[in-house]
């Protein structure tokens, strides 16, 4: 099924995101937080690239196996990183031929290792010139990234928008945030993006927070920001693996529960390929009637 078919309806479209293993374990700890989230019903997961496009090929094998064995509607992510258009035809072919038919097209990270993103010879330098390539070669269902704060390479929030603008015009059926914790960051952008003539579903992306280092590097890394009030709660137990996690879970709960009461279309949860938070989240929003 087409992504895009799931907005309008009337439940939002509830997601979750998930990396490739990187081995044995991970791969039992991933198989296990699939299966306790499938009984949630979500309406689709999604399955990322990797930096560099190194889990090229598990990514392709894990959303077809989701699909295929789960039952569970599948989006994978395609970067740009590391490959000509050729080599992103190829990955494109095999998702098809798994019957997938939703692809998040990013430019990406650099590799590990690298700071700055360099165009691969033959490749593409941007998203939209990605979106632009699926659109016009396949009949996928195109998700796309957009960052309420800004890039973290381009600062300009003008500008950032301008470029999104351009990629949704390319082809992108909707959009998925970067994280954020402030509800009122994603309607400020949403008002933006609607201002400029971008009218597709913008679908907030929430991460719980259960370990504040792990935070403090993921929004320095994204340009994203910890509201300051959060922040020193945070500070104040940071060592307190279980109050850190109490607090994070019930913040995540507050912020999805207002951002679906004012009208967001849905909730994708980074999982971090882990179900306990996310499961907490869930139930609650359901207790509450909004999922």
């Amino acid at each position: 099924m087409r992504i895009a078919e799931l907005f309008g309806q009337d439940a939002p479209v509830i997601s979750f995101e998930f990396f490739p293993p990187k081995n044995e374990q991970a791969e039992a700890g991933l198989a296990r937080a699939l299966e306790k989230l499938r009984l949630l019903e979500p309406s689709f997961v999604s399955v990322t690239y990797g930096a560099g496009g190194s889990t090229r090929d598990k990514t392709v094998e894990l959303v077809c196996r989701i699909k295929r064995d789960l039952g569970i509607e599948t989006m994978a992510h395609l970067t740009c990183v590391a490959a000509t258009r050729e080599e992103l035809g190829s990955v494109l072919d095999q998702l098809r031929e798994g019957g997938i038919d939703n692809v998040l097209a990013l430019r990406g990270d650099p590799p590990q290792g690298e700071e700055k993103f360099v165009t691969t010879a033959g490749g593409f330098q941007f998203a939209s010139e990605l979106t632009s390539f699926v659109r016009e070669n396949y009949s996928f269902c195109l998700g796309g990234a957009c960052y309420p704060e800004g890039h973290v390479e381009c600062r300009d929030l003008d500008q950032d928008l301008r470029h999104l603008k351009k990629k949704v015009e390319a082809g992108s059926d909707f959009l998925v945030t970067q994280l954020f914790f402030d509800p009122e960051v994603y309607f400020r952008f949403v008002d933006r993006a609607r201002s400029v003539g971008i009218t597709c579903p913008i679908v907030p992306g929430i991460m719980p927070i259960t370990n504040v280092d792990q935070v403090e590097r993921f929004t320095a890394m994204c340009g994203a920001s910890i509201p300051e009030g959060l922040h020193r709660r945070l500070e104040a137990v940071r060592d307190d693996r279980d109050e850190v996690r109490r607090i994070g879970i019930e913040h995540a709960t507050d912020q999805c529960a207002a951002l679906l009461q004012e009208g967001a279309p849905g909730i994708h949860f980074y999982t971090l390929n882990r179900s306990p938070a996310t499961r907490a989240i869930f139930e609650e929003l359901r207790r509450r009637d909004l999922v």
